[in-house]
């Protein structure tokens, strides 16, 4: 029960971020003058940097229900 509302509230934070910018400095020179590009380089860095999280999030769910079986079972 202590996971599912830590996953709700984890959940209800990431979807709360109204708007984020994630270029680094170079990045910000390039694409400064087209609006669409900017988007784009945006969407791609946001990309990138999830990938990372929802992998560790499925390894401890993987981790969760490996302890939670061998619980039962024991």
């Amino acid at each position: 029960m202590k996971c599912i509302k830590i996953f709700i509230i984890l959940i209800l934070f990431l979807s709360s971020a109204s708007q984020l910018y994630s270029q680094c400095a170079m990045c910000k020179a390039v694409v400064e003058n087209d609006v669409a590009m900017a988007e784009g380089v945006n969407n791609g860095i946001l990309y990138l940097m999830a990938i990372p999280y929802l992998l560790l999030i499925f390894i401890g769910y993987l981790v969760y229900n490996h302890y939670k079986k061998n619980k039962s079972n024991a």
